[in-house]
């Protein structure tokens, strides 16, 4: 088998996604057929895979230990220089750290929650090659939450985004949307936007990060997950043009999917 290729990310910029679930073999199974991905043992070790499409990395899937808590929710993760000065920084501006620094590998994984409770998490070290740290991932992320413009100062304090920073990250403020875009160089890697309610039941409502993937037809997904034992909510016209649907899989984990145009390396097959 030939060896990952590991890159260093640029910092501030995210790197990875990934999902804890209680049965790997299952969730992969799901996301195979639904999004017609791939698997392999990942370099953690056993209990981790990573799912790719056209032969690039795209996921990665974790199983929980038994008797913890699995969240069941993608967790999002953004690259920095030193785990333990960005950990202090979260705890400095009021959010909290669930787990880590943790040694995986080659490098040190941290999961935390911002001061609205959104999850997120980060990494110091080698990566595989998720987004190249040129806004050319295969997901696009967004984070739901209370405020968009104090959720922006946090998390631009917490991961060093500045206008005009040599190399990482900045954001642009679009106030009548009420949203904050985040990219790197011409790209936009994230989005923030205003509206969540801390306390709501919906998982859709509440504070968190979102993670949307690029398909060639949304209704196939749509279809395909109710097949595997999923939901899928109907099909409604996306903010970048097209349709999205928000999923889930059988085991609770949330995601969308859209038939934005992206270029045709970057879309995931459907079966």
């Amino acid at each position: 088998m030939t060896p990952d290729r590991h890159i260093t990310p640029v910092c501030g910029t995210p790197c990875w996604v990934s999902l804890m679930t209680r049965d790997l073999h299952a969730t992969e199974d799901f996301y195979s057929t639904v999004m017609g991905w791939k698997f392999r043992t990942a370099s953690l070790g056993t209990g981790f895979s990573v799912a790719s499409a056209h032969g690039r990395p795209v996921a990665g899937l974790g199983e929980a230990a038994p008797g913890l808590p699995a969240a069941g929710a993608w967790t999002v993760y953004f690259a920095v220089a030193d785990a333990d000065v960005t950990a202090a920084r979260v705890h400095e501006r009021g959010g909290t750290i669930a787990v880590g620094p943790v040694r995986f590998g080659l490098g040190r994984g941290v999961v935390a929650a911002d001061r609205d409770g959104a999850v997120f998490g980060f990494w110091e070290g080698r990566a595989l090659p998720w987004s190249g740290g040129h806004g050319d991932a295969p997901a696009f992320l967004e984070l739901r939450t209370r405020d968009a413009f104090e959720a922006a100062i946090f998390y631009a304090e917490v991961f060093d985004w500045a206008p005009g920073g040599p190399g990482g990250c900045e954001v642009s403020y679009v106030y009548e949307r009420e949203t904050v875009t985040v990219r790197q160089g011409s790209h936009a890697v994230a989005t923030l936007r205003g509206g969540g309610v801390g306390e709501c039941p919906d998982p859709l409502v509440r504070p968190r990060w979102h993670v949307r993937f690029p398909v060639d037809d949304v209704e196939s997904v749509v279809v395909a997950a109710r097949r595997a034992g999923g939901t899928a909510s109907p099909s409604t016209p996306s903010p970048g043009g097209g349709t999205e649907s928000v999923v889930s899989d059988p085991g609770g984990g949330l995601f969308s999917v859209s038939g934005e145009s992206v270029p045709a390396e970057r879309r995931h097959p459907i079966p």
